[in-house]
């Protein structure tokens, strides 16, 4: 798990090293346990890294190939490394290091691009072949690990953060109207390939990009499950479903154990998290770390749910650890949370995962936490009414159930000039829908929210607060074998039991059934949500600051009329419109943008 940056030049012109040394030093928090620079030619890489496989310096980044002139630079972990080693080996390949990243480069000289193929894992990487000044760029099936791309003429620079990327200059920071509808549509989710930033764009999920030395550029997606039902599991019932589900998941617990440093677990005390506490405890685990975190009540909402994770250390004996955060604490730790932000995000949440990050972080390294299985499984309140509609009716319905806003209401609250001229928010949720392979209206909507939504929302929230205290999150919800499995799954299996049936009945072979049949709960921070008083002031202080004003981004009409009832107003789906508004202009402040 690391940090990558580089240049690319397409002009005849060598690439900017002092650009890519800044990159690189703001990837810092990312990789606090190496740093390298790598130039020939029309390309430069940096790298920092974080020590988890292969922790001597035979690992380091970027990592070169004299014989097979390539080089390359790599974040993430391929859980089937030593497999794929043996296999490459028994082809003639040699190996000097215990990495993951040079399987990853013995791979492509042996496969190509279709080595992803046989990548398990979570990745980003860019491989640099020296003799032709090809780059390629690649990113794993569920977009784990982001790839932040930003084109000018003549170059292509790439890195693992969007900051990274601003502080290599020379960016276009103007606002993305087609992101910013986005924005206020989905909670806070820009799909991929864009951002928030006309500037910056991401390599989607499960796409291989091949660039040519003039520039020129070609996609391969390689990856997309069938959101169908498949003759191979015709002949399985319910309780064969619980089975192989069960069975999958203890698989993708299994292979995210690999790692030279000890692996912990972020447990809340829910299904998901206490499922991964199960299946550890089942493989033999012994003195697991694992780690909780709670807030102070506010507006007569509960901020913790530390009974529940108690329950579960208890039963399997964990070593637990508890961090109970006092509401004055949040506000000290928005500023730190926000400038963690690769892209805007405005889930309460951050706050949490980055002060929890901060305290795992002086204990393990590396964490397995259970973020996805809400979208694989079908686990949110939403998508019976999903289901109960015809397929082609899908789009329509989604927007009704999960739109923040309609395109009607954003006209009443963004300025002209940053407005679309047609609703383009509903028009991708359209095309995605239209697409073959999803059956019915409820796998439409989960084929979106496993592969575009999810992605950008909770993986990346995950990712940015817990990498920016050198810590490394796996997810094994988003094993691409479950994902798949869970895909083919009936859909009435998975709404059973109030949602993720199948999952809940795999639990109750391994859990307490106090622990499965709690009522759902979230990661609740009930300071932010209820705009308490010193989050209040940092929103009313971003949305008078100079730089606000002079954006105009949202009518002034609309900004007085939330400021004037901070916790009253609420977009459709609940969320603290005053807060959507403020996060955008707290982050684009804290990252210099004007």
């Amino acid at each position: 798990m690391c940090g990558l940056s580089g240049e690319v030049r397409f002009d005849g012109g060598r690439p900017d090293l002092a650009a890519v040394e800044r990159m690189t030093d703001r990837l810092a928090a990312r990789g606090p346990d190496g740093r390298g620079l790598w130039s020939q030619g029309a390309a430069a890489l940096g790298h920092r890294r974080l020590k988890i496989i292969d922790l001597s310096e035979d690992g380091a980044q970027p990592m070169a190939d004299p014989a097979g002139r390539i080089a390359g630079v790599f974040n993430g972990c391929i859980y089937n490394y030593q497999e794929l080693r043996a296999e490459l080996r028994g082809l003639g390949h040699r190996f000097v290091s215990g990495s993951d990243t040079e399987v990853l480069l013995k791979a492509y000289q042996e496969w190509g691009t279709a080595c992803v193929d046989r990548l398990y894992g979570m990745f980003a990487f860019v491989i640099v072949e020296q003799a032709t000044g090809r780059v390629v760029l690649g990113r794993d099936r569920l977009g784990i690990k982001p790839l932040y791309l930003a084109q000018a003429p003549g170059r292509l620079r790439f890195a693992s953060s969007l900051p990274a990327l601003l502080a290599g200059g020379g960016v276009d920071t103007s606002l993305d109207p087609v992101a910013l509808h986005q924005y206020m549509s989905w909670q806070a989710t820009v799909a991929a390939p864009r951002t928030v930033l006309a500037g910056v764009r991401k390599l989607p999920p499960a796409t291989v990009r091949v660039v040519e030395p003039d520039g020129r550029r070609r996609d391969i997606r390689y990856w997309q499950p069938s959101y169908t039902r498949r003759d191979e599991y015709a002949h399985l019932g319910a309780d064969d479903w619980r089975d192989a589900v069960l069975d999958a998941l203890r698989t993708a617990v299994r292979r995210r154990m690999v790692a030279d440093v000890p692996v912990g677990v972020l447990l809340s005390g829910g299904l998901d998290s206490s499922l991964i506490v199960a299946l550890l405890a089942d493989e033999g685990q012994r003195d697991l770390a694992t780690f909780s975190v709670g807030f102070e009540s506010e507006g007569g909402e509960e901020g913790d749910e530390f009974h529940y994770s108690d329950l579960v250390a208890r039963h399997f004996g964990t070593d637990h650890h508890q961090l109970m955060v006092p509401s004055d604490r949040v506000s000290t730790a928005l500023d730190a949370a926000i400038a963690a932000m690769s892209e805007p995000m405005t889930s309460h949440d951050v706050v949490a995962f980055h002060l929890l990050s901060e305290q795992v972080a002086k204990e393990v390294k590396v964490v397995q936490s259970g973020q996805g299985a809400d979208e694989v499984f079908a686990g949110y309140h939403w998508y019976p009414a999903m289901a109960a509609v015809p397929r082609r009716q899908a789009p329509e319905a989604y927007a009704d159930t999960y739109f923040d806003r309609s395109h009607a209401d954003l006209a009443e609250l963004l300025r002209p000039a940053f407005l679309p001229d047609h609703d383009v928010s509903g028009r991708f949720v359209r095309e995605h829908m239209a697409e073959p392979g999803a059956e019915t209206a409820l796998d439409a909507a989960l084929r979106l929210d496993s592969h575009v939504m999810l992605v950008d929302d909770p993986v990346k929230r995950v990712d940015n607060m817990t990498m920016d205290w050198g810590l490394e999150a796996r997810v094994p919800f988003l094993d691409h074998e479950l994902v798949e499995l869970a895909a083919a799954c009936p859909p009435e299996l998975k709404l059973a039991d109030g949602g993720k049936g199948v999952l809940k009945a795999a639990g109750r072979e391994v859990l307490p059934r106090e622990v499965v049949d709690r009522p759902k709960g979230y990661f609740p921070v009930p300071a932010v949500k209820h705009m308490a008083g010193p989050v209040l002031e940092r929103v009313r202080e971003a949305l008078s600051a100079p730089e606000a004003k002079a954006r105009g981004v949202f009518q002034e009409a609309y900004v007085d009329r939330l400021l004037s009832a901070p916790d009253e107003h609420r977009s459709r789906r609940g969320a603290n419109a005053l807060w959507q508004v403020a996060l955008l202009e707290i982050w684009l402040q804290t990252h210099g943008i004007r």
